[in-house]
């Protein structure tokens, strides 16, 4: 294990932004998801396309490819990064009374992509909450993380 296994530390325990001029551009992956617990009838009215604000996935979608792609404005340390792809799914749960989000990011450079996939997950999921919050405030948002990352030198890690 490295000294200070924090990167995002100096020796001195300030902040700083990680270097990553020396090392090698790879394609990079990550795939994140969450999910968003609700009232069975709010369910219902993504699921009908009855909400009053329109398609509700639809427009979390593209807000949650815009959170991938402002990562770096919004995650102090987290370096701008040029993405190749964004992609964002949503599953239906009826049994549970929720929406899956599944969002992966991807580059080619020299740092992953793991916080604006975790970004994306995360706007996708508060965006359906803003849409749908005039009928359901209890709305609950569960199990944000991250599922998988491919490339660079820590190789290829899943979640347990």
């Amino acid at each position: 294990m490295p000294a200070n296994p924090l990167t995002h530390f100096n020796p001195q325990g300030q902040a700083q932004m990680v270097d990553v001029g020396e090392k090698t551009e790879t394609h990079r992956q990550a795939m994140a998801s969450g999910c968003i617990l609700m009232q069975p009838e709010t369910l219902a009215r993504i699921v009908e396309g009855s909400a009053s604000k329109g398609d509700v996935l639809g427009v979390a979608r593209i807000a949650a490819i815009q959170g991938a792609k402002r990562t770096s404005e919004l995650i102090p340390l987290c370096h701008p990064i040029a993405l190749t792809k964004v992609s964002v799914d949503f599953a239906i749960d009826n049994e549970a009374n929720s929406v899956h989000c599944t969002a992966r990011a991807e580059c080619f450079g020299r740092t992953g992509v793991e916080m604006e996939a975790l970004c994306a997950a995360s706007i996708g999921l508060l965006t359906i909450y803003d849409m749908c919050k005039a009928v359901d405030r209890g709305m609950r948002i569960e199990s944000l993380r991250l599922l998988e990352k491919i490339g660079g030198k820590s190789g290829h890690w899943t979640a347990g």
